[in-house]
């Protein structure tokens, strides 16, 4: 069996809550290593703390006020967050420490109200990145040209990461592997029917993939519809191991390599 990194499931959420220790078991089972849990919102870096406690050194905690989160205090909440971050970079516990600055981003899909306030989330955020070494969780929608606009004023000095969810075009991918040290994570879309996905997938070198799940969210196929889970990323790596004419160990082994790269990452379960 290959084991794989879920480099982005959001597991502390309410869709998990009568059956989280039954679905981190089944993730287990099916060859998850480690899971990566991105926080959105002030209420989730306190539930995906939580998480990361009650799954030591498997579930990795991360940072970030998602774009869609952010509103007229998001100066407010940012600061708080910084207020936490600081005192977590030195926390005793090794798993506990945020792995990454995420999930941080633009997000112009549904409105643009807030299209300057999250430019100025955004880069605030990538300063963090910056100082503290972490990489970068990025989601962005609808918002690309505005997003590579601004990480160019910061290329030279970003500490790498993944852009989340990636579902664009060759060009689009080859615009944001300019940027070193970044992967951009492909999940359950590259399974759709009607994805151009695979296609692009094809082309982008495997040393430039993560995989993911963006759970509960986007699950692939054969469970589309339903709620996903860190253990459908097999159907994932099956269907990437596919476009890329390879083997599913493979695909298992380098996106693990290179998630393991990006992060940072080491086995740091206590010791028992």
């Amino acid at each position: 069996m290959f084991h794989f990194i879920d480099t982005h499931a959001h597991i502390d959420g309410e869709e998990f809550a009568t059956d989280r220790d039954d679905m981190i078991n089944r993730a287990k089972a099916a060859g998850a290593s480690q899971i990566l849990v991105p926080a959105v919102d002030l209420k989730s870096v306190d539930s995906v703390l939580q998480i990361a406690r009650r799954y030591a050194g498997y579930a990795l905690p991360m940072i970030g006020l998602h774009p869609e989160e952010v509103g007229t205090d998001w100066e407010n909440t940012l600061q708080i967050m910084r207020d936490i971050l600081d005192n977590n970079l030195n926390c005793a516990e090794t798993y506990e420490r945020f792995i990454a600055i995420g999930e941080v981003g633009l997000d112009y899909y549904w409105s643009r109200e807030f299209e300057t306030e999250q430019l100025k989330a955004f880069e605030r955020q990538i300063e963090w990145s910056v100082a503290t070494r972490l990489p970068l969780m990025i989601h962005c929608r609808k918002a690309q040209n505005e997003m590579v606009r601004l990480m160019r004023h910061y290329q030279s000095d970003l500490a790498g990461g993944v852009f989340h969810c990636f579902t664009g075009n060759i060009h689009e991918a080859e615009e944001l592997l300019q940027f070193d040290g970044f992967a951009l994570g492909i999940g359950g879309v590259v399974t759709f029917k009607k994805s151009n996905l695979p296609e692009v997938v094809a082309q982008i070198p495997l040393d430039r993939i993560v995989v993911e799940t963006d759970a509960p969210y986007m699950a692939p196929v054969p469970h589309r519809g339903k709620r996903n889970e860190s253990a459908f990323v097999v159907n994932i790596i099956e269907k990437i191991a596919e476009c890329k004419c390879t083997t599913t160990d493979d695909i298992a082994l380098v996106t693990t390599q290179n998630a393991k790269r990006i992060f940072r990452l080491t086995d740091n379960r206590p010791k028992t």
